[in-house]
């Protein structure tokens, strides 16, 4: 087709009425006709163009397609292997901490890691820091959850098992029964009791605070349940305290439970008990006749919860608790009587730079009441601050005037942490710990003070 015609035809038409053409000035005329060639010339060009166009392939040659379905059977396969050697749903994470401590009045400084609780006790200078462990989890078709983690000579086993021996510190499994927000529960399970955890992934401080250390329990072995509806997470179990097995002569368990409820995305508390007979470590509660230590009735109750929004963090609980006949000083005519004690802790932390965080903790216990005793401590403890005035020896030479008043525990930690890289981070503390008793046990001159400082340090990296 020749594109010059329309221009021709344009020509032959101001010929033929030349009062129009007239009617036009030569400079006008000009300018149309080179606009009318210009408009030609690119439709030219726009047709020359389309059949080049037209010879392009979308898609892949054979040799791309080849390559294609092998890397898709290859995906294939990996996948089925997978899922046969049981990877699917499965992940693995882990941390450790070694960490440095010194503890003025116990003369001591060094660096603890992965040493026993059993051989040493469990203090809070050698609590849930200076561990190592990993985590399995794994979520199978379904929605049955599964969990083990490790944590060998420190985690909540090495403490509920009677040896310390045990490097489990979870095995826990939660099966739905009916829907996902209703859930079966059994196994070892770490207590959820308050804001602060046992890992040092989840801890602002290298310490745990005094009333995770003296008034709540470690793990509980049993089945139970758990059901979420909306904001509301409740869970419950009927299980051994603090133990993997019970004991001959031991029948009681015990019912534990937590409640949470999320406000909003910054905002939640919960709160959490125990009831039920325990273990009373009194040297005053034996038997005579079997010369055994029968459990006693074990209360708690606490209450925390939680700000975190952006760079800050604010804590809180508080809890109160009660052990019947496990207090550390008897009556004067030699009656057991109760262990009682209520506590609050706050924490707050914030981030003065993306890697730099502030951190300070206030706790407090009042634990005046009988000579004093807390859970599990129902002896005088030099080295933990727990008990009555430690010069008048209450308990050596028997009851004696100022055996009544047990010491009231404070304890006031500062630290900064810095973020090292995404999976490492240091964290340094400075506490301090007071009483309003002489009760904290100096080795140097073996005399009694109301006060001890505390310095730490710890890396802890995790995946």
């Amino acid at each position: 087709m020749n594109l010059w015609k329309p221009a021709t035809l344009a020509l032959a038409l101001a010929a033929a009425y030349p009062a129009g053409a007239l009617a036009q000035s030569n400079d006008e005329l000009l300018k149309e006709l080179k606009a009318l060639k210009d408009r030609v010339g690119e439709l030219e060009k726009k047709l020359a163009d389309k059949p080049a166009a037209t010879e392009k392939q979308w898609g892949m040659t054979p040799e791309q397609s080849t390559e294609f379905n092998r890397i898709a059977v290859k995906t294939e396969a990996l996948e089925d292997n997978n899922e046969a050697l049981g990877y699917k749903g499965l992940k693995i994470g882990g941390f450790f901490d070694p960490t440095y401590i010194y503890n003025r009045a116990q003369r001591r400084a060094g660096f603890q890691f992965l040493n026993r609780i059993s051989d040493d006790g469990y203090n809070y200078d050698n609590g849930y820091f200076g561990t190592a462990a990993i985590d399995f989890q794994k979520e199978m078709d379904g929605g049955t959850k599964w969990r083990l983690t490790l944590m060998p000579n420190r985690g909540a086993g090495s403490i509920a098992d009677a040896s310390g021996n045990s490097i489990v510190h979870e095995a826990s499994v939660s099966i739905p029964l009916g829907d996902l927000q209703t859930r079966f529960l059994a196994g070892q399970i770490p207590d959820w009791s308050g804001y602060e955890y046992t890992q040092p992934t989840t801890t602002k401080l290298v310490t745990r605070g005094m009333l995770l250390d003296f008034t709540e329990p470690t793990a509980y072995t049993g089945a139970g349940m758990e059901i979420i509806s909306g904001k509301w997470d409740v869970k419950g179990l009927l299980a051994n305290y603090n133990s993997t097995k019970q004991p001959a002569g031991r029948r009681s368990p015990v019912i534990a439970y937590r409640v949470d409820y999320s406000k909003g995305e910054f905002v939640g508390f919960g709160f959490a008990g125990v009831h039920g007979k325990a273990a009373n470590f009194s040297p005053f509660n034996v038997d005579p006749t079997s010369r055994k230590s029968p459990d006693t009735r074990l209360d708690l109750f606490e209450l925390d919860g939680y700000f975190i929004r952006g760079d800050l963090t604010l804590q809180g609980q508080v809890g109160v608790g009660r052990q019947k006949d496990a207090s550390i000083v008897p009556a004067a005519d030699g009656t057991l009587r109760d262990a009682r004690w209520w506590g609050v802790s706050g924490l707050a932390a914030y981030k003065f730079i993306p890697r730099w965080e502030a951190v300070a903790r206030l706790d407090f216990i009042n634990n005046a009441k009988n000579g004093g005793g807390l859970l599990q401590y129902s002896v005088e403890d030099g080295r933990n601050g727990i008990g009555p005035d430690a010069t008048l020896g209450c308990t050596a030479t028997g009851w004696v005037d100022g055996c009544d008043q047990g010491a009231n525990r404070y304890a006031f930690a500062i630290g900064v942490n810095y973020q090292l890289t995404a999976n490492a981070m240091i964290k340094t503390e400075y506490r301090l710990d007071r009483a309003t008793q002489p009760v904290f046990l100096n080795i140097k001159d073996g005399s009694y003070r109301k006060s001890n400082s505390l310095l730490g340090a710890s890396v802890v990296v995790f995946f």
